[in-house]
């Protein structure tokens, strides 16, 4: 009942919208890979807080991991337990318990007042050595003809711009204005978002805009095959850490928060991190940028050209004047 409202956009987020595809697709994993394994046999108005808090532990402990099948042919996920799924697992099992004492199932939610893990993923951030090894695997990945050119494009487009990588998939030639260096996505994780793009990720779009039979696709980076998205980036990713000889816990999503730490490394201030890379706590994204256009251009393009130092590229930092916000 819960996913069928969810899908049909009758639950909302926290900011009053339906929830996104992707999210749903999240949602119905976790429901399907670790709630329905450990309490589907338990009625809804039976369940108590202490059969969360025992939940929480055995999906933290691994008790769900394992090999499943999803819903493609012949699709498999690898499914990983850990502090931070079991946490994020008993915040959707909190919604769902919400919804069923809306709808009188039960009196209380028994996933309140449960002490989650913090999630520690949050404050990866890439070392000196990560950007330089993912600096030369990106180098060799561009001379192997197997490993398609729009895939290398948007993981060196994630690393200068710290945005999502379901933001980077579905960015579309519309939402780029080349010559303001801005990018206007309509639909982001927190809605409307309009972000200001440095000189090295706006000369990357305008190759990438420029390179290639686009046919009918709207989007910036093709996928190899019809004009949906690029479903195969995930292990694309997988083939350049594996070169790069990375761990495991270094994701495309790892970029994000290396950008903000870069960011503030350099001085500046939460509003301008947060304009940058379009994050949930700001709320006036659109207005702090039409009032500090120039300002928020000079961060992305410091912040661009300290992540392809890092990278052992060499950028020069002689036409950028550095402010601070």
């Amino acid at each position: 009942m819960y996913l069928a409202d969810a899908e049909a956009g009758r639950i909302l987020t926290r900011r009053k919208a339906p929830k996104k595809a992707s999210t749903l697709v999240t949602d119905r994993g976790r429901i399907e890979r670790h709630i329905k394994p450990l309490m589907g046999t338990m009625r809804v108005p039976a369940v108590t807080r202490a059969d969360v808090e025992a939940f929480m532990h055995d999906v933290a402990q691994g008790k769900t991991a394992g090999r499943s099948k999803t819903r493609r042919r012949r699709g498999l996920a690898n499914v990983r337990g850990g502090k931070g799924t079991a946490a994020r697992t008993v915040g959707l099992l909190g919604s769902i318990f919400s919804y069923a004492v809306r709808h009188q199932m039960r009196p209380d939610n028994p996933a309140r007042g449960v002490e989650r893990f913090a999630d520690g993923h949050r404050k990866r951030r890439l070392s000196d050595d990560e950007y330089r090894a993912i600096g030369a695997a990106l180098h060799e990945a561009e001379k192997n003809s197997e490993i398609w050119p729009p895939a290398i494009a948007l993981t060196r487009f994630l690393l200068l711009t710290g945005w999502r990588r379901g933001e980077g998939l579905a960015l579309k030639s519309s939402e780029v204005d080349l010559a303001r260096r801005t990018a206007t996505l309509g639909d982001s994780k927190t809605g409307r978002s309009i972000r200001p793009l440095s000189i090295r990720a706006t000369d990357l779009l305008r190759s990438v805009l420029d390179s290639g039979n686009r046919g009918a696709s709207r989007l910036v980076f093709l996928a190899s095959r019809g004009g949906g998205l690029m479903s195969g980036y995930p292990k694309i990713w997988k083939r350049i850490a594996k070169s790069a000889a990375l761990s495991n816990d270094v994701t495309p999503h790892v970029f994000r928060h290396s950008f903000a730490s870069l960011a503030s490394d350099l001085g500046y201030s939460e509003p301008t991190i947060a304009a940058l890379i379009g994050h949930v706590g700001r709320s006036t994204t659109s207005r702090y940028v039409h009032s500090a256009d120039a300002v928020l251009l000079t961060a992305a393009d410091t912040v661009a050209l300290r992540t392809l130092d890092l990278m052992g590229l060499g950028a020069s930092r002689a036409d950028v004047i550095a402010l601070r916000a």
